[in-house]
C-alpha cells in the first residue's frame, strides 16, 4: 500500500477518478478520502492538475448520488416499502427508519443535501430520502455538486499538503483508509448479526 495506489490513480487519469467517485457512492466502502487524498498526493508530485481533478471528482460524486436519487425517485414510498421489509436485515434498517429520514429531510429543507456532503456516512444516504420526497432534480444536482466540490477541495488540499511534506504520504493515506474500511465493514456485519426487527 504505497506507490501502487498513487500509480493506480494516475494511470486511470481524470476519467478514472470520475469513475471511482461514482462507485464510491454506489459500492461502499470505496471512500472518497482515499480517492481524492491520493489524487492530492499526485498533485504534490506534479503528475496531475488541480482543476481537472476537482472537476472529475465532483462530476463523479454528483453522478453517483444522482443514480441513487433517481432509483428512489422512481420507486417512491409505496414500492420501496416491500423491499425494505424483505431486505431489512441486510440493509440494517426498517421502514420506520426510512420514514424518519424522510421527515427529517422535509423538516430541514433541501439545503440539508448540501450540508450532508460533509458527513462521511450520510453524504450518500441523503440521496434516498431526497428521491423519495421527489425533490426537484435541478436543485438536487446543484446542492450535491456544490457540497461535493467543497468536500473534494478540502480532501485534495489535505492530500497535497501531506504530499509536499511527507514522502510517505501515499502510504499513510492508504493504510489509514484501509483501517477505516475494515472498521466500517466490521461495524456493518455486527449490525447484520445483531439486527432484530421491531415488528
Amino acid at each position: 500500500m504505497d506507490d501502487w495506489v498513487i500509480r493506480l490513480i494516475e494511470g486511470g487519469g481524470y476519467w478514472g477518478i470520475a469513475l471511482l467517485m461514482v462507485l464510491e457512492n454506489l459500492v461502499p466502502p470505496i471512500p472518497s478520502e482515499l480517492i481524492m487524498g491520493v489524487a492530492g498526493v499526485a498533485l504534490a508530485r506534479g503528475t496531475m492538475s488541480f482543476a481537472p481533478v476537482l472537476l472529475a471528482g465532483t462530476a463523479g460524486c454528483t453522478l453517483g448520488n444522482y443514480i441513487l436519487f433517481l432509483i428512489a425517485d422512481r420507486l417512491g414510498y409505496e414500492r420501496m416499502e416491500p423491499l425494505v421489509d424483505r431486505w431489512g436485515r441486510w440493509l440494517t434498517m426498517e421502514w420506520h427508519d426510512v420514514e424518519r429520514a424522510g421527515r427529517f429531510f422535509r423538516r430541514h429543507g433541501h439545503w440539508i443535501v448540501f450540508v450532508m456532503r460533509f458527513m462521511p456516512m450520510f453524504r450518500t444516504l441523503i440521496s434516498v430520502p431526497a428521491g423519495l420526497s421527489h425533490m426537484r432534480h435541478v436543485p438536487f444536482l446543484l446542492y450535491t455538486a456544490a457540497g461535493a466540490a467543497v468536500w473534494n477541495t478540502l480532501l485534495l488540499m489535505g492530500g497535497q499538503w501531506l504530499g509536499h511534506r511527507f514522502t510517505e504520504a501515499g502510504q499513510w493515506i492508504g493504510w489509514a483508509t484501509l483501517a477505516l474500511a475494515a472498521i466500517t465493514m466490521a461495524w456493518y456485519f455486527w449490525r447484520v448479526l445483531t439486527w432484530k426487527s421491531t415488528r
